[in-house]
């Protein structure tokens, strides 16, 4: 069991990611640090020349709940997350092959995570892991630390601070270990499983478990390993790959500077265990090792219209944990696949459910595989408009879809936000809201129906509660802010009525029943000053109820479709209702 001198002792880790669309931001978005000057290193990647990506990125606990104030870093750019864990950064520089990104919270292990930048919006999802201590060693003594799974490090006490000074006193010990069938093993990991093997070549890395340790003084300084020493490390193997576990792994850690693996030794599976020696700490891999090449594909419908957030794996033969990776709104993934192997192409609907399969490759040079055609899915494009507290378009923003099994993120242009997601057999509910990030302004979580997908005009403002808008055609929409009144009459589920009258306008909205649904009128209608209906002409109004809560609670629903005005002109009406019950 030997090591290997590291190209840089700094490391972490992380698996093979793809590109997404879907972020957002806060309003430190843009701001510049210095670059380095791009070149490569002897011995190093080529991730090719630099040029400038837009990104988007939620940043999330081991609970999946957002983390805020989470410090970004992309290449020459920097931001931080707002509440909902949301970043964006435009026109970073970054290589063409690699955008390294690093996540940095007090209190949580940095995350570093490597993607291969796509044309449009590049979504980033990082997993946070809370930094636990696991034990204390006295320097001077053999020791060990372990965790409750048989994760060790044993320790011949020798230790060193960050000048290079021998160390002598108590050490805490942070260790985690990440197994390869964690559910995010993908959003934790650090990098992208690229990596850099002892004869200079390009690898693609298949994970058997990694371990991440690190160690403090009496002082809280940084500490690690003496020169001229080193630490046994214990992995355990992950049962789902015992039929393909080699005898002897080599030993990987991952490069900080570089943001990629550098191989560093070797480890043998003893008694179900990898065991290896390490002359320095961050994280650590044991993995298999094959030729890489860059992959992407487009994720198109049967009409050629780009279908966002859709769920590919890829994966070779005999691989128990496929890379996986979520079209942007262009429907892109790029990414790093093996060379010269079939890879198994899956990909899946926002409910996880299986809408596409097939064989690829092999591959032994760059690839644009084109576009995948998701034949037979039924696609739904949800669409609307975002302003801010004066009613102006919001152009810095995102909008944060629930659907399904998925959250996922899309930016907002000018106001414009639209999505083109595949639409899951038993769910026609989804939710959403819109942030307005340089204000720091939200809409608050907004239910809808996908039986209207277009919902309309919807407000970031946190000062607002409640609002009415009505849009005509492709006019400016106008909004009701005061004075806003729903009620619920006779029995349950029975007749209701929404209205406002105030100097900026009057509307009222009625039907026979609030259970959620669509409707049309008789059944239901909409009377407004600012519309100029022909009552008397029919039309394609659509009412859909997506939530009538009780008393103190919202109502939410929209009316699409077409009426005719007095003059006999047929216009397009776009409602959105938000309101409080109040009786």
């Amino acid at each position: 069991m030997k090591t290997r001198q590291a190209i840089s002792k700094i490391s972490l880790a992380l698996v093979l990611v793809f590109s997404v669309l879907f972020t957002s931001c806060e309003k430190e978005e843009g701001i510049d640090i210095p670059s380095g000057n791009g070149n490569n290193e002897i011995g190093a990647i080529d991730q090719g020349i630099n040029i400038q990506r837009d990104f988007m990125g939620k940043i999330v606990d081991e609970s999946s709940m957002p983390l805020s104030n989470v410090s970004i870093t992309i290449g020459n750019k920097v931001a931080s997350t707002d509440a909902n864990g949301v970043f964006m950064i435009s026109d970073a520089q970054v290589k063409e092959r690699q955008a390294y990104v690093i996540a940095e919270k007090a209190g949580f292990i940095t995350g570093l995570k490597t993607v291969v930048p796509t044309e449009g919006m590049s979504n980033v999802q990082i997993m946070l892991v809370a930094k636990n201590l696991t034990g204390s060693v006295s320097s001077g003594t053999n020791s060990e630390v372990s965790l409750t799974n048989g994760a060790k490090v044993k320790f011949d006490g020798a230790f060193k601070d960050e000048d290079g000074n021998a160390y002598s006193g108590n050490v805490d010990v942070y260790m985690y270990h990440l197994d390869p069938a964690h559910a995010n093993v993908y959003d934790v990991m650090p990098g992208n499983l690229q990596a850099i093997n002892s004869n200079d070549d390009e690898q693609l890395l298949e994970t058997y478990g990694m371990l991440n340790v690190e160690l403090k003084g009496e002082s809280g300084q940084t500490l690690n390993i003496a020169d001229g020493h080193v630490a046994e490390i214990h992995m355990p193997l992950d049962p789902a790959q015992s039929g393909i576990a080699p005898s002897t792994i080599p030993l990987w850690h991952f490069d900080e500077v570089n943001g990629y693996w550098v191989e560093d030794g070797e480890a043998d599976l003893i008694g179900g265990v990898y065991i290896g020696e390490v002359s320095h700490f961050s994280w650590w891999n044991c993995d298999a090792q094959f030729p890489t090449v860059s992959f992407c594909l487009n994720v198109v419908d049967d009409t050629n219209t780009p279908i966002s957030n859709v769920k590919v794996t890829l994966g070779r033969a005999g691989e128990v944990y496929p890379r996986q990776g979520f079209s942007n709104a262009n429907g892109e993934i790029c990414g790093l696949i093996p060379a010269n192997e079939t890879i198994t192409l899956t990909a899946y609907d926002q409910c996880g459910e299986v809408v596409f399969s097939t064989i690829i490759g092999p591959f032994s040079t760059d690839t644009n595989y084109g576009d995948i055609v998701l034949s037979g899915t039924v696609t739904e494009v949800i669409s609307g408009n975002l302003v801010n507290c004066s009613n102006a378009n919001v152009t810095d923003g995102y909008v944060n879809l629930n659907y399904g099994h998925q959250e996922a993120l899309a930016e907002v242009t000018n106001g414009a936000f639209a999505m083109n997601i595949i639409k899951c057999a038993s769910i026609n509910t989804f939710s959403l809201e819109g942030v307005d990030y340089d204000a720091l302004q939200s809409t608050t979580v907004l239910p809808f129906n996908l039986s209207t997908p277009n919902v309309g005009s919807i407000m970031a403002c946190s000062s607002v509660t409640e609002f009415i808008s009505v849009q005509v055609d492709s006019d400016p929409a106008e909004y009701l802010l005061l004075d806003l009144y729903a009620y619920q009459e006779g029995p349950v589920n029975g007749m209701f009525v929404i209205s406002s009258q105030s100097e900026d306008g009057s509307i009222g909205v009625g039907g026979d029943t609030t259970t959620s649904g669509t409707y049309t009128t008789p059944d239901f209608w909409v009377q407004s000053s600012m519309l100029d209906m022909d009552y008397n002409a029919p039309d394609t109004l659509q009412f859909t109820i997506s939530n009538f809560g009780p008393i103190g609670g919202y109502v939410d629903m929209t009316i699409t479709g077409t009426y005719t005005d007095t003059s006999g002109v047929v216009k397009n009406l776009a409602i959105t209702i938000h309101v409080l019950r109040d009786s």
